[in-house]
């Protein structure tokens, strides 16, 4: 399993949620330590940024307290300055082994242009992330949180996708760091290159390729290839093969052209109600 997590938390109510009931569920699997950051914000914020520390210093180590209470390792930590760079940055420090973010439903695409946090580190960073999907919901009149999978649940069936880039190998090797949770797997890959001429020989190869990144895994899996969208094969696949997780790579590209173009792995950060986790395919 993971062992070093990293939590930014920016005390919203869906991001304090999940610190509480999905964080405790990962140490149970195995987790070790967890570095519990909180970003003042330097381009947001409208008073003294040294001050706000202060006061938010507190409130990370109140959390950190809470969270030791449940047996949890926490360390807290408070930075000034750019979420997504300090975080990226910490997660360096510490040598992270994965770092979680809550993501709002479809939200985290709209925000993608204000330049929201999880996007710009889903985006740039060096170290896994895992978007855990959530929604608040209205139920009976109240507000609820709901996570689009149970915490306890997430690695249970992951469906893993392929490109048979190089990143492909740190697929596999993020995997690997849990694979001892899941009850099966989905090995995909899709074929959105050749020629018709070639379809024939790209599926036979898929198929040899597959299996060879399958006798890798200790846990069963099974393997799908379909031709067309990578994105709509992933999020199609996802849903009617009941995954729990989507793991896919994610290119270092042009941050202007991600955002007129997107990528794959946004397409599918944006579109789908599984969590996912991102591999860094430059590490």
């Amino acid at each position: 399993m993971f062992e070093k997590i990293l939590f930014p938390t920016d005390f919203s109510e869906v991001s304090l949620y999940t610190l509480r009931k999905c964080i405790p569920e990962l140490f149970e699997m195995g987790a070790k330590k967890l570095y519990l950051l909180h970003v003042v914000d330097i381009t947001a914020t409208d008073i003294q940024a040294i001050e706000l520390a202060k006061i938010d210093e507190g409130e990370v180590r109140k959390l950190a307290e809470e969270l030791r209470a449940k047996g949890i390792d926490t360390e807290p930590v408070v930075k000034l300055g750019i979420p997504s760079m300090e975080i990226e940055e910490l997660a360096r420090e510490k040598d992270i082994d994965l770092t979680v973010i809550p993501s709002k439903g479809e939200n985290i695409w709209r925000q993608m242009f204000l330049g929201s946090t999880a996007s710009n580190l889903a985006r740039t960073t060096k170290k896994p992330v895992l978007l855990v999907k959530c929604d608040v919901v209205e139920e009976n009149g109240r507000r609820k949180i709901q996570f689009s999978v149970p915490p306890d649940r997430i690695f249970e069936r992951p469906l893993i996708a392929l490109d048979f880039s190089k990143c492909s190998d740190n697929i596999i090797k993020a995997v690997k760091e849990f694979e001892e949770l899941p009850v099966s797997g989905i090995l995909l890959h899709s074929i959105d290159y050749g020629s018709v001429d070639e379809l024939e020989e790209n599926i036979k190869r898929a198929k040899d390729t597959l299996d060879r990144y399958s006798s890798m895994l200790s846990f069963n899996v099974e393997k799908e290839i379909l031709t067309g969208s990578a994105s709509k094969a992933i999020i199609g696949v996802g849903l009617s093969r009941n995954a729990t997780l989507i793991v896919m790579g994610k290119k270092g590209r042009n941050v202007l052209a991600d955002l007129l173009l997107g990528s794959t792995a946004e397409r599918v950060i944006r579109d789908s109600k599984l969590p996912v986790l991102l591999v860094p395919c430059e590490q």
